[in-house]
């Protein structure tokens, strides 16, 4: 049973409720105020899909994206042709929450998503069916189950497929004809009902970590439905701080944390993230990924720790005692530079969380 997601109920019920469900009066006031010309399908024109993902403060429209504008525009008008977006990057640089962002401003939602896998089959990409009534009726419309894709093209909407690379390669090449042909075909129905055609509306966003895309290389026919684009990292320190310092503080409140993150602490965590995965361009690079989504990460179990056990926003020892397992995740090497970072390169920086940062590194041994 699906729930319905409102906006009555998101701030009670859900963790992390739906971009159209978090955003929805900035949806609707645009929609209604919306004079410009629209892709067929699509609930929002392009210049007002691109003021809700980057912002605009003259309308009283967030930023939700910290990232190129072009890029935004480009993704767009992308899927305002019959091309797919593919959306590539190191991972935690936003692919996703881009993909949602873009989904919820063109078709009013963003929850047809497909994640891939290693298990991901055909069936949880197009359609699957109901045995009981398949066995009892045999194939009909009312014991078929809709897939994403299969409600996609049915209702004229943007299908988000999650890390596609992971799926088998015969499971990708499953999209072939879906993005060539624009129909599926369902040949247990009969007559008409037996082609899907896709409406006006209908795209896919798929998305794949750099690191990842050779766990299953997409092939080349499949690579010429799409469009790639590539999400960078935030090249911008002050940028990054005010990002990691708005969603570590979101997340404190969800968390019951009353105390608002330390502005002198977030400094020191996000320098020592773009130190260790090499965008400050000196210092060992770490092998795991030291991404802004990590940063937030360690943030909020920074505050959560200091607030819990403390009462009190959290320091710098907390920076290195949640660092620790961020820092272990991939190759026990990391953990050695990141003590080489702290025992050397920290006792040089001057300022007072920088010492207590310094002072802090035996908790990695703990």
């Amino acid at each position: 049973m699906t729930a319905t997601v409102t906006v009555e109920d998101a701030d009670e019920q859900f963790q992390r409720p739906p971009a159209e469900v978090r955003h929805a009066e900035e949806l609707a006031a645009l929609r209604a105020a919306d004079g410009d010309p629209r892709p067929p399908g699509w609930q929002l024109s392009l210049r007002s899909a691109r003021r809700f993902i980057v912002g605009d403060e003259q309308a009283g429209v967030s930023r939700k994206f910290v990232g190129n504008v072009s890029l935004v525009e480009r993704a767009l008008v992308t899927l305002a042709t019959n091309r797919g977006l593919m959306l590539v990057g190191e991972p935690g640089t936003a692919k996703s929450l881009l993909s949602e962002l873009i989904a919820a401003a063109v078709s009013g939602t963003s929850s047809l998503t497909v994640q891939g896998g290693a298990a991901t089959t055909e069936d949880q990409i197009k359609y699957s069916w109901n045995y009981a009534l398949l066995v009892s009726e045999g194939p009909s419309p009312r014991s078929l189950v809709a897939a994403p894709m299969l409600r996609g093209m049915a209702e004229g909407r943007i299908v988000r497929f999650e890390e596609i690379t992971r799926c088998p390669l015969e499971v990708q090449d499953c999209l072939l004809s879906l993005l060539s042909d624009r129909v599926i075909a369902i040949p247990e129905l009969d007559g008409a009902q037996g082609m899907v055609f896709a409406r006006q509306g209908f795209n896919v966003i798929a998305t794949a970590n750099t690191r990842d895309r050779g766990v299953n290389e997409m092939s080349a026919a499949l690579k010429r439905r799409f469009n790639f684009e590539t999400v960078f990292p935030i090249p911008d320190f002050d940028t990054e701080l005010a990002l990691v310092e708005a969603e570590a503080t979101a997340l404190l409140l969800q968390s019951g944390v009353k105390a608002a993150p330390r502005q002198d602490v977030l400094e020191v965590l996000v320098g020592t993230f773009r130190e260790l995965r090499g965008t400050a361009g000196h210092g060992e690079r770490m092998s795991t990924v030291m991404s802004t989504a990590e940063a937030v990460s360690v943030a909020h179990a920074v505050g959560v720790r200091g607030w819990f056990l403390r009462g009190e926003a959290g320091s710098a020892a907390d920076v290195v005692a949640s660092l620790a397992g961020t820092a272990a995740k991939d190759s026990p090497e990391d953990l050695a530079r990141l003590r080489r970072f702290l025992e050397q390169d920290v006792a040089r920086r001057k300022g007072g969380q920088w010492q207590a940062l310094h002072d802090a590194r035996h908790l990695l041994a703990d």
